[in-house]
């Protein structure tokens, strides 16, 4: 997404970029990396467009600045939209993927799907994601022909690094303003606040929207600590392959199955029944997913 699309006459002249991103603090919606990039000479009039830290700047005002070097053919740029299920997924799974890692690694898709276009990267500004210097060494490392500069607020000092804090900014808040939840239930709404975990209206949405068995929409980061506070009356869910290495450790092979009568799922047991919890006459799509017959809901 963005203009990483047709190389410009000027990219093939030394060119900086600049890399931000917008959305890693809060526990709703994608973590957004956005860069933008010009020819070397270009860098003067670059400092006079009134690029500024996102964070300064008035939402109608940042709309504007991102219209604005939209059409600029002087001016490259692109994002990276990292969606909360990717965020979830990559930090929950049994080889576990950190923040930091997820956002280094974006920052590294960026500057190589520019390299990859054929823009002449000679000098790359970043704002940075844990030490600076060892950011700038793993970067320097990956990519030994680039300049890397990596320092703290470089959105507020380097005007190539703010143009990138105002694409990747406008950008998530066009993704949370346009997004549809996937959930279909009662009442839902996108009335969420900033989305960050200290807002009372954040809080609220979450109280709201959260299920005992489904945890939160597909909106939300299930791995930020935040939505362990609401998890205290889930239910605990137990699933075959789980019980199955239980038993195989104590030397057993029967297969437990949860009861979720706790939530209102009730019913005499029936011979068609044992059948299905016991995993056999099912169908593979059902077997493969660990689902299991409930006869009332």
């Amino acid at each position: 997404m963005g203009s990483l699309g047709q190389l410009p006459i000027w990219a093939s002249k030394p060119c900086i970029m600049g890399i931000d991103e917008a959305g890693r603090g809060p526990v709703l919606g994608p973590m957004v990396y956005g860069c933008l990039y010009c020819a070397r000479s270009y860098q003067k009039t670059l400092s006079t467009l009134q690029f500024a830290d996102s964070k300064t700047l008035k939402e109608e005002k940042r709309e504007e600045l991102f219209e604005e070097l939209k059409t600029n053919e002087s001016i490259g740029w692109a994002v990276d939209v990292i969606d909360p299920r990717d965020l979830s997924d990559k930090m929950l799974k049994k080889t576990k993927i950190n923040l930091n890692e997820i956002s280094h690694n974006s920052a590294i898709g960026l500057v190589r799907k520019a390299l990859d276009l054929g823009v002449l990267l000679t000098e790359v500004y970043v704002d940075t994601v844990g030490d600076p210097e060892k950011y700038r060494v793993k970067l320097s490392e990956i990519f030994p022909a680039i300049k890397f500069v990596v320092a703290k607020k470089a959105d507020s000092v380097y005007p190539v690094v703010s143009g990138a804090s105002i694409v990747a900014k406008v950008t998530r808040d066009r993704a949370l303003r346009d997004w549809v939840l996937d959930e279909t239930a009662e009442n839902m709404h996108k009335n969420f606040g900033s989305g960050y975990p200290g807002d009372p209206e954040t809080k609220a949405w979450l109280d709201h929207h959260k299920h005992v068995v489904f945890g939160f929409p597909t909106l939300v980061r299930f791995s930020w600590g935040t939505c362990n506070s609401y998890s205290k009356d889930n239910v605990e869910v137990l699933w075959e392959s789980d019980a199955n290495d239980e038993d195989e450790s104590n030397g057993r092979a029967s297969k437990r199955q949860v009861k979720l009568t706790d939530i209102g799922f009730t019913g005499v047991k029936r011979k068609s029944e044992d059948i299905e919890s016991s995993g056999k006459g099912r169908c593979k799509f059902f077997q493969a997913r660990k689902l299991e017959l409930l006869s009332q809901f």
